[in-house]
């Protein structure tokens, strides 16, 4: 019972206490200023890092804008074998498909989208991914991979998107019917081009509302 302890009981409890648990506790603060000082270690990292890769990203996007191919796939490249696990790894990936297709060469598109819809951590990137092979597979005449694309559920700014997609796919089908519905749904959804769509839904014999 504590309270019955002289003074020289509590320092030979305090010496036997601090022997048994003495090592456990420098250990612990060791353990903790190890972690804390890693912890602060790994922020500035991850600070650095994210610097690196806008840095990197702005000089992409600039050579984007000025048409230059040839550097926009250099520092594509490095994003993409940098920060591959990023959302800036990803954006490049989706421009890079746009600008290779453009250049003709739509394997290295598909491979440039079907990479970034594995990657995208955010669903609305990889949505969007998805969306862009769809369009480059119907432009190849490749429907049924297309239409596999877009059957998949969307949400949120994309659904409108999605459906005038499965619209043009239909309509590729001439399969009128499956197609106006897939355009009405789509203005529904506030699709983006919904002026064309109206043009679309016109050419199927049918009077869209104004949107």
């Amino acid at each position: 019972m504590a309270e019955y302890m002289n003074d020289d009981d509590q320092v030979e409890a305090l010496k036997r206490w601090w022997k048994e648990n003495g090592k456990s506790i420098i250990g612990g603060v060791v353990l903790g200023l190890v972690l804390v000082g890693g912890w602060q270690g790994w922020q500035r990292y991850t600070t650095g890092q994210a610097e690196r890769a806008s840095a990197y990203f702005t000089q992409f996007s600039q050579a984007v804008r000025g048409g230059d191919l040839a550097a926009a796939r250099q520092q594509g490249e490095r994003l993409i074998g940098e920060f591959g696990d990023a959302t800036y790894g990803v954006l490049a990936a989706l421009d890079l498909a746009r600008l290779t297709y453009e250049a003709g060469e739509p394997a290295a598109a598909r491979a440039r989208l079907e990479w970034a819809m594995a990657q995208a951590g955010d669903p609305a990137l990889e949505q969007l991914a998805r969306l862009r092979l769809a369009r480059l597979l119907l432009d190849e005449g490749k429907l049924d991979g297309a239409e596999r694309l877009v059957g998949e559920p969307s949400s949120g700014a994309f659904s409108g998107e999605y459906a005038a997609l499965r619209g043009d796919i239909a309509s590729a089908r001439g399969n009128a019917a499956a197609a106006r519905r897939a355009y009405e749904e789509a203005l529904a959804q506030g699709a983006s081009a919904g002026e064309l769509i109206r043009m679309k839904l016109t050419e199927l014999g049918v009077a869209a509302a104004a949107g």
